[in-house]
């Protein structure tokens, strides 16, 4: 059969117009060939992502953008077309988040898979959201530090001023003054070191002697720290014999006598009984004064004329007038 040449034409034609599209389809990141899945995703901000862009699930490529638009509301807010694997399960609450990829601010899509147990259809709607440029990066970054540079230059700019109101004339006479009061007294302070430092050498063998003397003190109590010892436990013990004693009953005891003494002392100045009579009454004395001179002369006379009061006789029973008698005699002679 013979083919005409108007329908080789027709067929180079047709073929060339499939190749085109399918070339353009593929420039533009579809494949027209494919069995994947379509998703979207509407966002009010893309951050620059462009069609072919990858979408990728923790870092792998699983499909790519095929298409970008404004929805038909024309509320401003952009429709993401995402071809997916069909190979690839996605859970229905998959978000698809638009990031950066790369240093230079390439965008890519990321799904981050949800937990939910039913998967998403062809042609659902995604949950979204964008993570933050680098510029956005960037001024987070950079706003604190602007801003406390903002403030610093206040403060400097706050503490310029209150210097220049401080340091006038008369502040900077002041330091001035105050300076060379600072200088004369660390011409005193020279001086004194100086004097100090002549005292200490000229002094040195005191010095050495008293703390020879310290030395030997401390070795002192040292040697005698177990008799410091006992006395510490000595006090100890007695004011704890102190602290354990009945203070209130010796007090009360000691009281009771003090008033008893009282007592006494009263009914003998008030003449009471026999002592008070010999205290306060001055006949008693006077008879005790006198019966002693009487007892001293009869003493006396005894000494001077005992034959007045013993009878003896020297020749004999002769002399009858000098011969004593004992009592019992004369009771026999009656």
């Amino acid at each position: 059969m013979k083919i005409s040449k108007e329908f080789k034409l027709g067929l180079l034609f047709v073929t060339t117009l499939v190749l085109l599209g399918w070339g353009v389809s593929f420039l533009k990141g579809k494949n027209i060939f494919s069995n994947n899945r379509e998703f979207y995703g509407v966002y009010t901000q893309i951050e620059g992502l462009l069609v072919a862009n990858p979408v990728t699930v923790n870092g792998m490529e699983v499909g790519q953008v095929t298409d970008i638009g404004f929805t038909e509301d024309n509320t401003g807010r952009i429709i993401v077309t995402m071809e997916v694997q069909n190979d690839f399960i996605i859970p229905e609450n998959t978000v698809a988040r638009i990031y950066s990829s790369d240093i230079m601010g390439s965008k890519a899509v990321a799904l981050n898979l949800g937990t939910a147990s039913s998967q998403a259809s062809e042609g659902d709607t995604l949950r979204t959201s964008v993570e933050g440029g680098i510029k956005e990066a960037v001024n987070q970054q950079v706003a604190p530090i602007k801003r406390k540079a903002e403030n610093l230059l206040s403060s400097i700019d706050t503490v310029v001023t209150v210097i220049q109101e401080v340091f006038n004339d008369k502040t900077r006479r002041g330091l001035e003054n105050s300076f060379a009061n600072i200088e004369q007294s660390l011409a005193y302070l020279k001086s004194t070191t100086y004097n100090i430092d002549t005292l200490v050498t000229s002094e040195r063998d005191r010095l050495a002697m008293i703390v020879g003397n310290l030395e030997s003190i401390t070795r002192n109590i040292d040697a005698k720290e177990g008799e410091i010892n006992n006395v510490i436990n000595n006090l100890s013990s007695v004011s704890d014999s102190i602290a354990n004693a009945d203070i209130s009953t010796t007090l009360k005891k000691a009281n009771q006598s003090i008033d008893q003494i009282t007592a006494i002392t009263q009914k003998l100045n008030e003449g009471q009984g026999s002592a008070g009579k010999l205290l306060n009454n001055d006949s008693l004395y006077n008879n005790l004064e006198a019966a002693t001179h009487e007892l001293n002369m009869l003493l006396l006379d005894i000494k001077l004329h005992p034959q007045r009061y013993v009878h003896f006789s020297v020749f004999g029973r002769g002399n009858k007038r000098n011969e004593y008698t004992p009592p019992e005699e004369e009771e026999k002679k009656k």
